[in-house]
C-alpha cells in the first residue's frame, strides 16, 4: 500500500510525527505541492492520497487510476471533486470536529483584541509610553465591555454552539441563525440576527447558498458600530462591501482569520481598512488540534481498509 501526503508542512512543520501512518504501508510526505502536473507525478500509483489544500480534480483522478481513498487533513473538503471521485469508486474522508474548542477560543480572542487592543497597548508600554505618562494609566482605543451585549452567531454547529457558551460566560445574550430547522428559542431569522446583534460571528459552512452571505445588504442591516468576526470561510463575506462598511464607520471593527483568496495580498484593500484585525488562517493550529487530525486520519485509513469507512463526505 502506497500512501502520499501532498502538503504536510502546515499540519506538521516538524513538531509532530507521521510514524502512525507507517503500519499501513509505504509513506511519502511532501511539504508542499504547487502544480497540477506535480500533483499527478507525486501521486503516481499511490492508493491513498492525503492532502489539506492541494486540489484534486478530474484531470488528476484520470491520471492516477490507482487511487482508492482520499483523506482530507481538515474538515472542509471543497478542494476535492467529490462527485468525480464517487463516480470512480474513490472514498473521500475528512476530519470533522478536531478544532471546535480551538476555533471557538480563537474567535473570542479576536473579539477581545478588538475590545481592548491589548497587543497595541503592550507595545506602547514596552516603548516607554507608560513611563512617560503623567497619569497612572492611559488607553489609545475605546474600551468595550461585553456583558449585556448581543452576539449573533451564524451557524449552529459544534463551533457555533461552543462560541455561544463562551459568549454567555461573558454575560452576553446569544442569538443563532441556521438554515436547518430547529425549535430553539434563540434561533432567529437572519434579518433579526443582523439587526439585533452587537457582534456577528460566522460559523457556517461554505456552500453556493452561503457564498457572499455577508454582503452590502446584510451589512446595511447590522447595527451602526457593530463588530463582524469570521473564523469560518473567507468567501462567506463580500470583502469589498466589508471594506466599505469599515471605511464608512458603519462597523466599529472586524476580525477575520480567513479571506476569499489566501494568502492575502499586501495591496488588498482589507490591509488598510480601519479597525480590521487579520490573522493568517491560524485558528486551527494548536498542536493538540493538529495531532487530532493525524489521529483521526489514522482511524479513517484503518476503517477504510477494514471495509467500513468513516467520515465519508462523498
Amino acid at each position: 500500500m502506497k500512501i502520499v501526503v501532498l502538503d504536510g508542512h502546515c499540519l506538521n512543520p516538524g513538531d509532530l510525527s507521521w510514524d502512525s501512518l507507517n503500519p499501513f504501508g509505504e509513506v511519502t510526505v511532501y511539504p508542499r505541492t504547487r502544480r497540477s502536473e506535480q500533483t499527478i507525478e507525486r501521486i503516481g500509483d499511490a492508493e491513498i492520497v492525503l492532502l489539506n489544500k492541494t486540489p484534486i480534480n478530474r484531470v488528476v483522478l484520470d491520471a492516477c487510476p490507482n487511487i482508492r481513498m482520499i483523506g482530507v487533513l481538515a474538515t472542509g473538503y471543497n478542494v476535492v471533486d467529490c462527485a468525480a471521485a464517487r463516480s470512480r469508486g474513490i472514498v473521500v474522508c475528512n476530519v470533522p470536529g478536531y478544532a471546535t474548542n480551538s476555533v471557538a477560543q480563537f474567535t473570542m480572542a479576536l473579539l477581545l483584541e478588538l475590545c481592548h487592543r491589548i497587543g497595541r497597548h503592550d507595545e506602547a508600554v514596552h516603548h516607554g509610553r507608560w513611563e512617560r505618562c503623567p497619569d497612572f494609566c492611559f488607553w489609545d482605543t475605546p474600551q468595550i465591555e461585553l456583558a449585556g451585549k448581543t452576539m449573533g452567531i451564524i451557524g449552529y454547529g459544534n463551533i457555533g454552539r461552543s462560541v455561544g457558551r463562551m459568549a454567555r460566560a461573558f454575560g452576553m445574550h446569544v442569538l443563532y441563525y441556521t438554515r436547518t430547522k430547529h425549535d430553539k428559542a434563540n434561533i432567529v431569522s437572519l434579518d433579526t440576527l443582523l439587526t439585533q446583534s452587537d457582534i456577528v460571528s460566522l460559523h457556517c459552512p461554505l456552500f453556493p447558498e452561503t457564498k457572499g452571505l455577508i454582503g452590502k445588504e446584510a451589512l446595511a442591516k447590522m447595527k451602526d458600530g457593530a463588530i463582524l468576526l469570521n473564523t469560518a470561510r473567507g468567501q462567506l463575506v463580500d470583502e469589498k462591501a466589508l471594506v466599505d462598511a469599515l471605511n464608512s464607520g458603519k462597523l466599529r471593527g472586524a476580525a477575520i482569520d480567513t479571506v476569499a483568496h489566501e494568502p492575502l495580498a499586501s495591496d488588498h484593500p482589507l490591509m488598510s481598512a480601519p479597525n480590521c484585525i487579520i490573522t493568517p488562517h491560524m485558528a486551527w493550529t494548536p498542536v493538540e488540534c493538529r495531532q487530532r487530525i493525524i489521529d483521526t486520519t489514522v482511524e479513517n485509513i484503518r476503517s477504510f481498509l477494514a471495509g467500513d469507512p468513516i467520515h465519508v463526505v462523498n
